[in-house]
């Protein structure tokens, strides 16, 4: 009798611990959320904004802040299954490899892959260790590492609502006059949208259900590029961006009714 009880409350210690680092990493996951949306409200002031470079370094500095946070997540996760833990910290990892992925885009017009995205998220700290021996008066330093390897489905999730952005700052360049990205927008989502549709059905359920949003981002893009090819002209500049946004409503009520 003693034994089980004894077991039982061995179980009920492993099972409230669990419990509990499950809430800390869904806590943290929140944290990388909302700092990785505020970086890409940030992302979205360059196509307005004077100073590109400065815009580039601030959003630096908070993507490494959010890093810190999947550092503390990588700490969490020492010794432990991953996969267990998944669902915690999937939505703060697809929004950060959406806010990086952004960021990368904007500074060399290409997507970043999943191997430079998890080169990033290897994080080393010298651990101190006093020794008292009388043959050494020196500190011995050991190197500490830990490391975060995000999942291929949390990848195409996060490139997935990285159309969404994109969408976003093809309307917002036109609205600034610049009649080029647009097109150079274009290119770059079919060629991820042709991606995805290799995938199609075959893949897992969530990126599948991306494909309609997908399709949506590439439409209004392209209908933006087919207004500025037949119509730039006669539209004065700084009304480009009303009549994309209505026919972008259109399009999404079109669809509706489909």
């Amino acid at each position: 009798m003693e034994n089980n009880l004894s077991d039982q409350k061995a179980f009920q210690l492993e099972l409230d611990t669990r419990h509990d680092k499950y809430e800390r990493l869904v806590k943290l996951s929140r944290d990388i959320t909302i700092e990785s949306k505020r970086t890409i409200f940030l992302l979205h002031r360059i196509t307005s904004a004077p100073n590109r470079e400065e815009i580039l370094n601030e959003s630096e500095a908070k993507l490494e802040a959010v890093r810190q946070k999947i550092k503390q997540v990588a700490q969490e996760l020492v010794g432990e299954d991953m996969y267990q833990f998944h669902r915690a910290i999937s939505p703060g990892l697809q929004e950060y490899i959406e806010a990086v992925s952004f960021q990368y885009f904007i500074k060399t017009r290409s997507l970043i892959s999943v191997k430079e995205i998890n080169e990033q998220l290897i994080f080393t700290m010298e651990d101190k260790e006093e020794t008292n021996t009388p043959s050494s008066n020196s500190d011995d330093k050991q190197l500490c590492t830990w490391s975060l390897k995000v999942t291929p489905v949390d990848y195409l999730l996060g490139v997935a609502d990285l159309t969404g952005e994109l969408m976003r700052m093809c309307i917002n360049s036109v609205g600034n006059g610049d009649i080029d990205t647009p097109f150079e927008l274009s290119q770059f989502l079919r060629q991820i949208y042709d991606g995805f549709s290799y995938i199609g059905n075959t893949g897992p359920y969530e990126v599948s259900k991306k494909l309609y949003t997908l399709k949506q981002s590439l439409a209004k893009v392209e209908n933006a590029c087919y207004t500025l090819k037949v119509r730039g002209s006669e539209i004065p500049k700084h009304m480009l961006a009303d009549v994309f946004s209505t026919k972008s409503e259109m399009i999404d009520r079109e669809e509706g009714l489909s």
